[in-house]
C-alpha cells in the first residue's frame, strides 16, 4: 500500500478506508488485518490508526470489538426488514425479478465498457470455477459461482450504487427471500442452461462487447423469471392436489 503523509493523519486513513469500502475493495462482514499490521502497511502511527477507525465506527462503517475490527453490515438494517416484508409475498420474486432486469442488463453493458483488466481476468477467473463446479455436479460451488459472477460484472460496471444495492440484494437471493434457488437447479435442464448464459455474460464482458453483454444478461433473468414461474405454479399444483388427499378432515363421517 501506498504510504499516508499528511497533516490530518487519522483524518486521510479514515478517507482511505472508507474509500475502500465505498470501491467494494473491503466488503460488509469482512475482518481488517490486526491494528498493528494495518498500521505498518499504511505506515502510520497506532493511536491515528485507531482514531481513524474511531471516526468510521461512528458514521457505522466499521465495528470494533475485542476480537477485531470489520466491515459493517450498513445495508442489513434495511435488509432485515425488506426480507421480512417479501418472505413468502407471491409478488415478491416476479418484482424481484423485473428489477433485476432492469438493472442487469445495463450493468452488464456499462461492464463491458468500463472493464478493467483486473475485472476482465476477475471474471475469467469465475468461469473457469463456475466450469468446474458444474463438469462435478457440485450444486452449491455452482451457485455460488453464479452469485460471485453477478457480482463481479457489478464491480466491473464501476457505479457504486449499483454495486452495494445489488450486493444487499444477493444477500437475501443466498437465504431464498424471494425463491428457492436450490430447487431451480434441481430443475431439469436448468443447471446446463444457466451455466450457458453466465458464460454468454461473462465472455461478452470481458470481449468488451456492451450490446452482446446487454442481450446476454436480458435473456438470462427472463430464462430465470419464466423458470421460478413454472416452479411456483408446481408448488401451487402439488398444494393443491395435497388439499383434496387431506379433504375428509373438513368432511362429516358417513
Amino acid at each position: 500500500m501506498q504510504a499516508i503523509h499528511t497533516q490530518r493523519v487519522a483524518d486521510a486513513i479514515a478517507v482511505r478506508i472508507e474509500k475502500l469500502i465505498l470501491e467494494g475493495t473491503l466488503r460488509p462482514g469482512e475482518k481488517l488485518a490486526s491494528e498493528r499490521a494495518l498500521a505498518q502497511r499504511l505506515d502510520v502511527s497506532r493511536p491515528s490508526l485507531r482514531e481513524a477507525i474511531d471516526k468510521l465506527v461512528e458514521r457505522g462503517l466499521l465495528n470494533a470489538t475485542r476480537g477485531g475490527t470489520t466491515v459493517a453490515e450498513f445495508l442489513l438494517p434495511l435488509m432485515t426488514p425488506l426480507a421480512n416484508l417479501y418472505r413468502d409475498h407471491e409478488n415478491a420474486a416476479a418484482d424481484y425479478l423485473e428489477f433485476r432486469q432492469w438493472v442487469e442488463a445495463q450493468a452488464a453493458r456499462a461492464a463491458a465498457e468500463r472493464a478493467t483488466e483486473v475485472d476482465r481476468r476477475a471474471i475469467g477467473t469465475c468461469l473457469t470455477e463456475m466450469r468446474k463446479a458444474h463438469k462435478s455436479k457440485d450444486q452449491t460451488q455452482e451457485a455460488r459461482a453464479d452469485v460471485s459472477l453477478h457480482l463481479l460484472v457489478y464491480e466491473a460496471s464501476h457505479n457504486f450504487v449499483v454495486l452495494h444495492v445489488m450486493r444487499g440484494f444477493a444477500e437475501l437471493l443466498r437465504n431464498n427471500v424471494f425463491y428457492n434457488r436450490e430447487q431451480l437447479y434441481l430443475r431439469s435442464g436448468v443447471r446446463e442452461k444457466l451455466l450457458a448464459q453466465h458464460i454468454a455474460i461473462g465472455e461478452a464482458v470481458i470481449a468488451g462487447a456492451p450490446d452482446d453483454a446487454e442481450k446476454a444478461a436480458a435473456q438470462h433473468i427472463q430464462y430465470v423469471f419464466g423458470t421460478v414461474e413454472g416452479l411456483q405454479r408446481d408448488n401451487q399444483r402439488l398444494k393443491c392436489s395435497m388439499s383434496r388427499v387431506g379433504r375428509r378432515d373438513f368432511l362429516a363421517e358417513s
